[in-house]
Formats: C-alpha cells, structure tokens, sequence
C-alpha cells in the first residue's frame, strides 16, 4: 500500500487540495492533471512509480473538484492553465513535467501552448489537440457521434442530476460502460461517485463543458503549437474519442511521440498501468527525447 500525505495549496486565488505519494522524490516536479469525473485517485498507479524514480511528483484535484475549491466562475481555459502555472509557482519551481489525462490532458495541450518555458516535456493520454478536434469534427461522422455527450451536458441541472441521483450511481455507470471489465474495482467506484457528489462538485465539473463550448477559441492559444518533448498515449479501445485524433499532429506538435495501447480504454492509466508507466518513466527520462515515429507505435 502507498501511503498518500495530502496538504491545501494557494494558487490562482483559490485552494487546492493537493495529494503526493510518500516518501517523495526530491527531483524534478511532475503534475498530473486528473479528467472528467475523477479527483487526483486517477493517478494512483502513477504517484508511487514516479515517486520512487526520483520524481517530485503531485496530484491536484483541479478546480471544481473533490476537496478543492468550487467557486462560481473560473472555468474557463486560460483561467485553468492559470491554475497550473500558479500550483507550480507556488512550489517554487520554474518549470515542470505536466501530464494530462482526458480533460486535463486538453489542460495540458493548452498549458504548454502558452506556457512554453514553463514546460520540461508534456506527457497526454487519450485527450484530443483541440486544432485535431476540430479538424475531426467538421470532417468525421464518428467523430461527432461520439461527442453527444458534450452537447448534453449544456441542458442546465439535468445532468447533474442524472449522475448524482443514488449517490453517484450514474457516474459509476458511466466509468464501468466505458472501461475494461476489470479497470474499476466496487471501491474505486465509489470513491468516484463520493468525489463526484460532494456539494457543488458536479456542476462545477460540468462547467468545464459548459464554459469551453462558448469560448472554443480560447482553447487555442499560440494556435495551438506546442514546442515541448510531448508523448501521446491512446487507448485505441475508446468509447468517447476516435483514434483519427492522433493523425497528423506534427503541424502543431513536431516533437511527438505516439504510442497506441491497442486493448486499453479511454482510462489507459488505469487499464494498463505498468505498460503506461514504462512509457511515461521511459520518455521523461530520455535526452534527448524519444525520437518521433513516422507513424503512431501500436504496442503489443
């Protein structure tokens, strides 16, 4: 068992419920940005390995979320990375390793557009450039199939409460429909749900939706170029995002790294943990960097 040691951190106006593995590395910072519906639990595969690597590694529970603070507006893109910029401040680093999955995995494509000295490498799982998404969306039915979800969670109210009604029975539904059979244990689910139910939390996420709908040209900063060592990790078997999305990258991103998981879900981190944290120690340990492949690596 990893022992966790959790603290409150100021940054960006609000604080942040912050959780780290023990003992702790006392090397180069790493921050994992948790998506939609989890908390910082997200990375419980990940905190230890890193940790005992050498990293100085944290998992916030990003605004909204969990223990965190849930103010009424901030939602936003820029205020978001804003966030992330302020977290690693305030621990007195200049730069960091930022990791993303899902939602903050779109915090992180954005992050290191426009932070790009405060970016070491950049590490996204299943989590769409927005300039890709885009791109997806006006030429890929399946695609937009795929996404009715985002344009459910525009209607006020109602999906708040369809996922907390029962105490979070349709959040754990959503996780164990989109996941392999073994990914989320009766425990992890409920801690999900718990996370996902407490006041304020549900709507507070769901304005991560919300709010980018509006502002879809925010989510593009920089146009979108990110110079950073950046590593795409896909689970090829994901219900929500198409594999198309990890095709032509390099006019935004011309370092990359593409590694297709073929038999992992939209929870990767979570399905195949060791074959994820094989490539996330491999490539944040590179230098130089992990060269790019002419085409997505479909591992075995």
């Amino acid at each position: 068992m990893t022992n966790y040691s959790h603290y409150r951190l100021a940054a960006n106006g609000i604080r942040f419920h912050i959780a780290t593995p023990e003992p702790q590395g006392n090397g180069a910072l790493v921050v994992l940005l948790h998506g939609f519906p989890e908390f910082w639990y997200s990375w419980r595969h990940q905190l230890p390995a890193l940790s005992a690597a050498g990293y100085h590694v944290i998992a916030p529970d990003l605004r909204g979320y969990n223990d965190s603070e849930k103010p009424a507006r901030g939602y936003d893109i820029l205020t978001l990375t804003n966030d992330i910029a302020a977290i690693v401040k305030a621990l007195r680093y200049s730069r960091a390793h930022i990791v993303g999955h899902d939602w903050g995995g779109v915090l992180a494509w954005t992050f290191a557009a426009r932070f790009p000295n405060m970016t070491s490498k950049l590490v996204v799982m299943n989590a769409p450039h927005i300039a890709a998404y885009q791109r997806e969306l006006r030429r890929n039915l399946a695609q937009w199939r795929k996404s009715w979800y985002v344009y459910f969670f525009q209607i006020p109210r109602l999906p708040e409460t369809l996922l907390t009604r029962h105490h979070g029975a349709g959040i754990a539904r959503l996780l164990q429909r989109s996941a392999n059979p073994t990914t989320f244990s009766p425990e992890d689910l409920a801690r999900y749900a718990d996370a996902f139910c407490k006041p304020g939390a549900a709507t507070a996420a769901l304005n991560w939706y919300r709010t980018a709908a509006r502002q879809l040209h925010t989510l593009l900063p920089n146009r979108g170029r990110v110079a950073a060592p950046t590593l795409l990790l896909w689970g090829a078997q994901d219900i929500a995002l198409d594999l198309s999305l990890t095709l032509g990258l390099e006019r935004w991103v011309p370092n990359l790294t593409v590694r297709i998981l073929p038999h992992a879900s939209h929870w990767v981190q979570q399905d195949a943990p060791e074959q994820v944290n094989r490539y996330l120690l491999d490539f944040l340990r590179s230098d130089p960097p992990l060269s790019r492949p002419s085409s997505p690596v479909v591992s075995k």
